[in-house]
C-alpha cells in the first residue's frame, strides 16, 4: 500500500514551502513594521523571474547567454520613458517590453545562433555592451545618471508604484512562469529542446529544426527577461544603464548554476541562495565579498544540479520503511575482504 511521505520529493517539497512563505512575509512584515523586506524579497523574487528566463535558454537549450541584462535593461527603460513623457498605463509599458525584447531578442539571437561556445557568449555580452552605451548616450533621458520614474505602471486598480502590490504581481508571475516551465520540461517542444544541449546533430538527424527551437527559446527567455525589467524598474522608482551592465548577465548565470541549470525550481532557490546570502553578509562585515565569493564557489561545486540536486540526493540518502510510517536507515553492508581477517 503506498502512502504520503513528507520525507520524499524535498526538490518539489521545499520550493512549494518557500513560494507559500514568501506569500505570507508581506503579512508578516506589516505586522513587524518592517517593510524593508517586502522590497529586499520582492528584488529577490524579480530576480528569480529573470534567472527563470534564462534558465530557459541557458538550462534547456545550452545557450549560455552572456547578454541577458540587456533584456533587463530594455524593459526597465520601456517603463522609464513612456513616464518620462507621462505615460502611466501599464498595458503601454507591458506591450513596450515585450514588442522591444521580442524584436531584439529575435535579432541578437539570429546572429548569435550562428555561432556556438564561446563565440556565442562573447557575441551575446557584446550585444548587451552595446545596448549600455546606447542608453548611457542618451542624455535626455538621465544617461549614465539614470532615469527616474514619477509614473509607475498602472494596470487598471493596480498600481505598481507601491511595493506591497509590485511584490503580489512579481509573486504570481514568478508562480505562473515557474508552472509554465514544468508543464515546457516534458512538452514535446522542451524535450526536443533539451536534447538539442546535448546532442544537437542528433536532433538535426531526425528532421526537428534546432537553429528554429533554440531561437524560439532564446526570444522567449528575452520578453520574460524584459518583464522582470519592467517590475525592477516599478519597484526601484529608477531606471538606470547600470542594469545592462555585464555584471548582471554573470550574477543572473550564477544564480542559475547555484539553483540547478535545467530545474524547475531552481533560479527560485538561486536567487534566493544569492541575494540572501549577500544581505546577511553585508551586515556582518563591510568586506563581504571576500566570504561571498568562496561561499558562492563551494555552493556551486558541491553538486551537478546546485541545490536543487542537493535535496535530491538528500532524498536519495533517506529510504522509507516498507509500511510507509517512518524513514529508516539503508542497512549497510560490509564488502568481502579477500582472504578475511
Amino acid at each position: 500500500m503506498t502512502t504520503f511521505n513528507p520525507t520524499m520529493r524535498l526538490g518539489t517539497l521545499v520550493p512549494l514551502l518557500v513560494f507559500a512563505a514568501l506569500a505570507m512575509l508581506p503579512f508578516v512584515a506589516s505586522a513587524l513594521d518592517q517593510s524593508f523586506y517586502v522590497a529586499l524579497f520582492a528584488r529577490i523574487i524579480i530576480y528569480a523571474i529573470a534567472a527563470s528566463a534564462l534558465n530557459l535558454a541557458l538550462g534547456y537549450g545550452g545557450l549560455v547567454s552572456f547578454g541577458h541584462a540587456l533584456f533587463l535593461g530594455l524593459g526597465s527603460y520601456a517603463v522609464g520613458i513612456p513616464a518620462f513623457h507621462e505615460v502611466s498605463s501599464g498595458w503601454v509599458h507591458l506591450a513596450l517590453t515585450l514588442l522591444a525584447c521580442g524584436v531584439v531578442g529575435y535579432v541578437t539571437g539570429l546572429i548569435s545562433l550562428r555561432t556556438s561556445g564561446i563565440a556565442f557568449i562573447m557575441i551575446t555580452l557584446a550585444f548587451a555592451q552595446m545596448g549600455y552605451f546606447l542608453f548611457v548616450s542618451l542624455k535626455q533621458y538621465g544617461g549614465d545618471d539614470g532615469l527616474s520614474v514619477t509614473l509607475t505602471s498602472r494596470i487598471g486598480p493596480l498600481d505598481l508604484g507601491d511595493s506591497v502590490t509590485v511584490y503580489f504581481v512579481a509573486l504570481a508571475v514568478l508562480a505562473a512562469v515557474t508552472w509554465w516551465l514544468a508543464r515546457l520540461r516534458n512538452a514535446p517542444f522542451g524535450m526536443a529542446l533539451r536534447g538539442a544541449r546535448q546532442n544537437p546533430r542528433r536532433v538535426h538527424a531526425v528532421g526537428l529544426p534546432v537553429i528554429r527551437y533554440q531561437l524560439t527559446a532564446y526570444v522567449i527567455s528575452a520578453m520574460l527577461c524584459g518583464l522582470a525589467g519592467m517590475l525592477l524598474a516599478n519597484l526601484n522608482a529608477f531606471a538606470s544603464p547600470s542594469t545592462l551592465a555585464w555584471a548582471i548577465s554573470g550574477e543572473l548565470i550564477v544564480m542559475v548554476v547555484i539553483g540547478g541549470m535545467g530545474t524547475v525550481f531552481g533560479p527560485l532557490l538561486g536567487a534566493l541562495a544569492f541575494l540572501g546570502l549577500e544581505e546577511v553578509i553585508k551586515s556582518f562585515t563591510e568586506h563581504w565579498m571576500l566570504v561571498f565569493g568562496p561561499l558562492i564557489l563551494l555552493i556551486a561545486l558541491m553538486r551537478n544540479k546546485g541545490l536543487v540536486g542537493l535535496l535530491q540526493s538528500l532524498e536519495r540518502r533517506r529510504p522509507v520503511a516498507e509500511n510507509g510510517n517512518s524513514p529508516v536507515a539503508a542497512p549497510r553492508v560490509r564488502p568481502a575482504v579477500k582472504g578475511g581477517l
